[in-house]
């Protein structure tokens, strides 16, 4: 029995929301093959001192390692906010089959400085449990200021 969009970025959610108690920015993914779960990440960069640590960095790495090869065309990658330029280009060489995120980045998103980066190839979905992802953003960063 497959889940439905929603389903699959309930459980991003779940990550995102683990990213939040780790005093991470909250942004959680999950990468979707032939309706089975291949990767469960969220951001790491506190944790690692790396910059590059995403949620959709660490997504490409474990579902890439699952598979077993580089690209994910057959897949889908649920992420509860807009990926940056950084890691959509990295989706774009990974050729993902699917994008679906929640909330949008108007300050850091993909859209803004590289919309184009994306394989050409790739079915984006945006919006699904936006206002969820958006209100845990919210949170975090009221939280730091």
């Amino acid at each position: 029995m497959s889940m439905t969009d929603n389903e699959y970025m309930k459980l991003a959610l779940d990550e995102a929301q683990k990213a939040f108690n780790e005093n991470e920015i909250p942004i959680g993914a999950i990468v979707v093959c032939n309706n089975r779960i291949i990767a469960r990440c969220h951001n790491l960069t506190e944790t690692l001192n790396d910059v590059t640590a995403h949620a959709e960095m660490q997504a490409i790495t474990a579902a890439a390692d699952n598979i077993g090869g580089k690209y994910l065309n057959e897949c889908t990658l649920y992420v509860t906010v807009e990926p940056c330029p950084m890691c959509a280009g990295a989706l774009g060489w990974a050729q993902l089959g699917r994008l679906v995120y929640g909330a949008t980045d108007e300050k850091r998103g993909y859209r803004r400085y590289a919309p184009d980066v994306l394989h050409p190839k790739t079915e984006v979905l945006e919006g699904i449990c936006a206002q969820e992802a958006a209100m845990l953003m919210k949170k975090f960063f009221e939280g730091k200021r």
